[in-house]
């Protein structure tokens, strides 16, 4: 079955852009857990960004965040390594997607998914969102854990191809075959714009 994503995305209207964990601990090449690639999406994220402003979208950053102490990794330290601690540069968002007046910031995420725990569906509805652009890192992780919990809550996801970055080439691809799947729709950023009108 092929998705239809106008048939989707019933009202563009209701629209927030999402920027999954675009911090420095990700991102920057060197990091604790950089992201191959994840340089290569900012320039994407940074366009449709201000065009979801001008649309007169939300856009909302999540942020993950740790505790100094460590304490509140539980098992992902046996994963990976500590990273975006409090207090550090590396838990702030890249100098080129800093978060501008008027955009929300979700900074109470422990886990790879952006719901739990946090705000973020309690911001979304009160603002009428039923719609996601979906942009950020890492495509295999907290990008996939996030929209598979986001379509179960019933939000109308579009993720965008060119707009995230996975943790290796073969499962960024991997990640994306499955969401496309049943969890949302995965598009280019030229279609994206064409189905938001931003």
């Amino acid at each position: 079955m092929t998705l239809d994503v106008h048939a989707l995305i019933e009202n563009p209207d209701r629209t927030a852009m999402l920027v999954v964990d675009m911090q420095n601990d990700f991102v920057i090449p060197g990091a604790p857990i950089a992201a191959p690639g994840a340089l290569d999406v900012v320039p994407v994220i940074s366009e449709l960004s201000a065009r979801a402003r001008r649309r007169g979208f939300p856009v909302v950053y999540t942020q993950e965040m740790h505790r100094p102490d460590e304490a509140d990794f539980g098992i992902e330290l046996h994963f990976e390594p500590p990273h975006c601690l409090e207090g550090t540069a590396g838990f702030e968002v890249i100098d080129q997607l800093k978060p501008e007046p008027g955009d929300i910031r979700i900074t109470g995420k422990r886990r790879y998914d952006a719901f739990l725990g946090t705000d973020l569906d309690l911001v979304l509805r009160a603002g009428g969102v039923q719609n996601l652009i979906v942009t950020g890192v890492c495509t295999d992780i907290c990008v996939t854990s996030t929209v598979q919990h986001a379509r179960n809550l019933d939000y109308r996801c579009f993720v965008v191809r060119e707009g995230v970055a996975g943790t290796s080439p073969e499962r960024h691809e991997a990640a994306l075959l499955c969401l496309e799947h049943v969890f949302a729709y995965v598009g280019s950023a030229e279609e994206c714009r064409s189905v938001f009108g931003i």
